[in-house]
């Protein structure tokens, strides 16, 4: 079992270490030596994956609240550890075939008239029980747990397929038959959240059985998590680890703290920093900060409710896309470590209409757009949270362009966690900060949009979700991207969300760590391939 962490010793360390990064990489040199360091281990080199070692890992936690229940966990943290815990069915992944790697599955064949998912499992996946897993568990893990969650994750399993009549096809075979014909059903099930827990699991403790890369040994809520190898984990016989003895997550929800928990010796890696945090790591040298890549981004947007006067005309809508400054709000709030969005989802992704022209920041129009629908001097206030690095910062720049063209813009800043305790209230507000994790585009839509959605702030249109049905119903791409470009387009020039940038997930880890992004679906990261240095 990996040793216990001391999260009294581990917040002292974490606390003094972000003192210094406010002073300066050079005085985070001088407290790191005197903390408890994981040095370099004999032999290792660069070019090699080194077996063994507890690799300790920070992410943004959520207290109390955090839960060994996945499906129904309201954080981040609650994914990244089940994804340790727990096998997946698969993860997008740009170069293999149809986009996917699987992972419990060996394949997913689907019928020519795309109404038809078959997921074949590989034989021998072993629980940690000593039980080999089945389609049961599958359809359990699908049809029953995932088909419960409230969370927008797991949603996309119950919007696509019929899972009240999803089958069993023998031990190894799993039918599912589609709501509507679609051809990008291997993507929905490989987004790699969909993890598999043995048939009959209603509750979750570290004696769950699993067979995912690690075993759960120790959680606490707020505080963190201990996993050793699972031994048995499928993977292996595939060269995919894991390489580590043990792994730690840790729950802590400041940026600095996070760094100072890396560059003090108490962590290995940490995730998705402050902007001011990272650029201010990126001077020492015995740590690297390692950005997600495209598709795995971050969009930031804006959400005007189309419920409340005077967001219902277009002409507004319009002006507030015109009104900001997307190259200083990369420039300015990331040190130009982001890229700029044009209103639209999921950048990177297949699917994703960029082809349309760039949306440019012309104030002056902006502000005669206004002034013909009568909202010239209108008031508002734009709601954020710090519920992802650089959210409120964006928003404060945004309300100033937006004072700029004439509108009397305030800022309101919630408690961190806050800004969606309540979604209800969240969507009557008139002018929202959002963000938008790596989903394809047209997944994206039909998750928060489509239907006449709350999370949709008002939009309505019957038309453009049809459009998106039937581009995700074409097997040929060049027919589903031309409708998906059609849906994005009217999205584009109508729609009600300034999106104006798109952020990495910004990370950093020791020097010599390898692996972690060869596990992909980087903005939940897991562990199976990690190797320390």
């Amino acid at each position: 079992m990996p040793h216990s962490f001391d999260r009294r010793r581990f917040l002292r360390q974490g606390t003094l270490a972000a003192v210094a990064l406010a002073a300066g990489p050079g005085l985070i040199t001088a407290c790191a030596s005197g903390g408890t360091t994981a040095s370099p281990k004999a032999g290792a080199s660069s070019g090699a994956r080194r077996a063994g070692g507890t690799l300790r890992a920070a992410f943004v936690g959520g207290g109390a609240s955090e839960t060994l229940d996945f499906f129904n966990g309201p954080t981040p943290l609650d994914l990244v550890r089940a994804r340790a815990w727990h096998g997946t069915l698969g993860n997008l992944d740009p170069t293999a075939e149809y986009g996917v790697r699987y992972g419990v599955l060996e394949a997913i064949d689907v019928s020519e008239d795309l109404t038809t998912y078959t997921l074949r499992l590989r034989s021998g996946v072993r629980f940690t029980d000593g039980s080999t897993l089945t389609s049961a568990d599958v359809l359990h893990s699908l049809a029953t747990l995932a088909a419960g969650s409230k969370l927008p994750v797991f949603r996309m399993a119950s919007l696509n397929f019929d899972l009240a009549h999803a089958k069993a096809d023998g031990d190894l075979k799993v039918v599912l038959p589609a709501v509507r014909p679609i051809a990008d059903g291997r993507l929905i099930l490989c987004q790699g959240n969909f993890l598999v827990v043995k048939n009959g699991t209603r509750t979750f403790s570290t004696a769950t059985p699993t067979c995912g890369p690690f075993k759960l040994t120790e959680f606490t809520a707020g505080q963190g998590a201990a996993f050793t190898r699972n031994d048995d984990y499928y993977g292996a016989a595939l060269g995919q680890g894991p390489y580590l003895d043990g792994l730690e997550l840790r729950s802590i929800a400041d940026s600095e703290a996070r760094a100072g928990a890396l560059t003090s010796g108490a962590a290995d890696f940490v995730h998705d920093l402050a902007p001011v945090t990272a650029r201010t790591l990126a001077a020492d040298d015995s740590v690297d900060v390692v950005p997600s890549r495209s598709p795995y981004l971050v969009g930031l947007s804006f959400r005007m409710n189309m419920n409340v006067k005077p967001f219902d005309d277009e002409r507004v809508r319009e002006a507030f896309k015109l009104a900001v400054d997307r190259e200083a709000m990369v420039s300015t709030v990331f040190y130009g470590n982001a890229t700029v969005g044009n209103d639209l989802p999921a950048m990177g992704f297949p699917d994703y209409a960029d082809g349309l022209p760039q949306r440019a920041h012309d104030p002056e129009k902006a502000r005669a757009l206004l002034k013909a629908a009568g909202a010239e001097g209108m008031e508002v206030v734009l709601t954020t949270g710090p519920e992802t690095p650089g959210m409120v910062e964006a928003a404060t720049l945004y309300v100033e362009d937006l004072k700029k063209v004439g509108v009397k813009a305030s800022l309101k800043e919630l408690p961190a966690g806050q800004l969606f305790a309540d979604f209800a209230a969240y969507t009557r507000l008139p002018l929202a900060a959002s963000y938008q994790v790596p989903v394809p585009a047209l997944s994206t839509y039909q998750i928060g949009t489509a239907g006449g959605s709350p999370a949709a702030f008002g939009w309505k249109r019957p038309e453009v979700d049809a459009l998106v049905s039937n581009a995700r119903a074409q097997s040929d791409a060049a027919t589903a991207s031309r409708l998906g470009t059609d849906a994005q387009r009217t999205l584009w020039e109508e729609g009600n969300t300034v999106l104006p940038v798109f952020k990495p997930y910004l990370n950093a880890q020791v020097k010599g760590l390898t692996g972690i992004d060869a596990d992909l679906f980087e903005q939940f990261p897991g562990f199976s391939r990690a190797a320390l240095p």
